[in-house]
């Protein structure tokens, strides 16, 4: 009887290596699909912390060489206290970072709005009629390239204020990339949809909502993204030109306090709020398909 034993033992261990295999390699295909979903997240979030983590040790190196420039901790311990009450008041020239960032939010929105109001139908006009085309083209073309800040003294001239002169700036610098854009936009739409609507008899009213706004809308977004960088470019240097609150006014003052470790914070909440700016408008640009928009 235990002879019988002894002979059934290895064959039920025999018949149990299937199933070990089985196991194992069930095991191996859920590590590797746990490693194949967590690759992609892996080479999403890895490079961008690598190359902070570079930029950090970079800083680290550049302040062990000069006593002069703040170290990431110093600079880190000066935000937390400098964020900890960003909107207090003691003075028109003594206010919080918050109070700063607005000011110059609000000078954008402005500047950036009025470019929008002009630029646009501007750019309408321009792609649609030969005429205006040939009328503005020279002048777009001469005035593109000047510097914005080349235009602040005319707005200092004009207005007599800084604060107009400063939206000025922003105005002048915002209008081209969307009057560009959308010029550009309107002759590429088919030629094809230009001679349904004549056929149909549309009104010019109907060819420009119908028609030229779906098709001219995403090169549209395109020139807004590109202004809205060159606005928020622009209002750092002119507040640091003409003053009172704003975020480059407060780099300036910061400087003429010989506060470094404010300066460096004040770079990276202008990068900060520069590239929240872009993204929003890259999502919006984003949404705006041609194929969307022509369902």
């Amino acid at each position: 009887m235990s002879a019988i034993i002894l002979e059934q033992a290895p064959a039920a261990a025999e018949s149990d290596k299937p199933k070990r295999s089985a196991r194992l390699a069930a095991r191996g295909h859920t590590l590797h699909s746990g490693k194949s979903r967590l690759r992609p997240h892996v080479m999403k979030y890895l490079p961008p912390l690598v190359g902070l983590a570079l930029l950090v040790l970079v800083w680290q190196i550049i302040a062990s060489k000069n006593s002069g420039f703040p170290t990431p901790a110093v600079t880190l311990d000066e935000a937390i206290k400098l964020f900890a009450d960003p909107f207090y008041r003691n003075g028109p020239n003594d206010q919080g970072i918050g109070w700063n960032i607005l000011a110059s939010l609000k000078r954008v929105g402005i500047g950036f709005g009025l470019a929008a109001l002009v630029g646009i139908p501007l750019g309408f006009l321009i792609g649609r009629f030969q005429f205006m085309a040939g009328m503005f083209n020279p002048i777009v073309s001469l005035l593109k390239p000047v510097s914005p800040l080349a235009w602040l003294p005319i707005g200092l001239l004009v207005f007599k204020a800084a604060d107009p002169a400063a939206i000025w700036s922003i105005f002048i610098c915002s209008i081209w990339p969307m009057v560009i854009n959308t010029a550009v936009g309107v002759q590429r739409v088919p030629q094809d949809y230009m001679n349904v609507a004549r056929v149909l008899n549309l009104s010019e009213w109907k060819i420009v909502t119908k028609i030229l706004l779906p098709a001219v809308l995403p090169y549209m977004l395109t020139g807004v993204r590109l202004a809205i960088g060159t606005a928020w470019l622009v209002i750092v240097a002119a507040e640091m030109l003409t003053g009172g609150v704003g975020i480059g006014f407060w780099v300036w003052d910061e400087w003429n306090n010989l506060n470094v470790p404010h300066i460096i914070i004040a770079i990276v909440v202008i990068g900060v709020v520069g590239l929240a700016l872009e993204q929003a408008l890259v999502t919006l640009a984003k949404a705006f398909t041609y194929e969307e928009v022509g369902s």
